[in-house]
């Protein structure tokens, strides 16, 4: 078996559906020493599509995540991404002695066209008028809508988020998946997303994965109309669902886990 991990500049052809496919992994496996982490995974995932990574810590959402940015090596399978993809991590990572712009125009190139694009990236995040300051003066929750305009500057195909809202309180959490969504929806960048969250998840995603021993013990797409309502019946039912399957509540066949 060979293992691969090939970025591509362009999309690659779609199978049976209306947009291309952005992120395709075939026959993933993925070890630490004895210790088998991804075995045989298969995912696709196509253009505007959000898919949200579920599992309990150490079933190997945050390797899925780093082969996909092509900071691990897969050990066998074949891993094919874009060329333009981005992170958004749980801390926001903003250079300190660079102003808020400069932080969101970082490593390109010093023109007025890019300077001109993170200032519309600002805008969407809702940060207008914070360009000129430092970093220190913001907000947790402004600090990582400027890591998003970061990320979003660079117009990602494939847009990976890692537990992103995970350091924020409860109501700037809820604002920033609202506000990931609408984003989401407006640049239509391929989406995967680690949380430990299950009602974040069902509130975001088109399609729930969940990991379990190496390999997706889920893989349930959303049908819920946007803006999804908590209450109703059906979200509820799969915020059970998968809660169960991560070992909370009422197992499928009824018994307590």
């Amino acid at each position: 078996m060979t293992a691969t991990v090939a970025p591509t500049a362009t999309q690659f052809p779609a199978s049976g559906s209306a947009e291309p496919t952005v992120v395709s992994i075939t026959g993933l496996r993925k070890a630490f020493g004895t210790k088998t982490v991804l075995d045989g995974v298969d995912l696709t995932i196509r253009r505007g599509e959000f898919v949200v990574l579920l599992g309990p810590s150490g079933t190997g959402k945050t390797t899925l995540l780093r082969l996909l940015t092509g900071l691990e090596v897969p050990d066998a399978g074949e891993v094919l991404v874009p060329g333009r993809r981005t992170t958004v991590y749980q801390e926001p990572r903003l250079i300190p002695s660079k102003r808020v712009l400069a932080n969101v125009i970082v490593g390109q190139p010093r023109s007025r066209k890019h300077r001109e694009a993170g200032l519309r990236a600002l805008a969407e995040v809702n940060l207008d008028g914070k360009a000129r300051q430092w970093p220190a003066t913001l907000s947790g929750g402004e600090a990582q809508r400027a890591a998003l305009a970061r990320a979003l500057v660079r117009e990602p195909e494939l847009l990976l988020l890692d537990e992103p809202f995970a350091a924020l309180d409860a109501l700037t959490r809820l604002q920033m998946q609202d506000l990931v969504g609408d984003l989401v929806a407006r640049h239509r960048p391929a989406v995967l997303m680690v949380t430990h969250d299950v009602d974040e998840a069902v509130r975001l995603a088109d399609r729930v994965l969940i990991l379990d021993h190496g390999r997706f013990a889920v893989d349930e797409r959303i049908d819920l109309t946007r803006p999804r309502d908590r209450t109703n019946p059906e979200t509820i039912r799969y915020q059970a669902e998968f809660l169960a399957e991560l070992g909370v509540g009422p197992s499928r066949s009824g018994r307590e886990s």
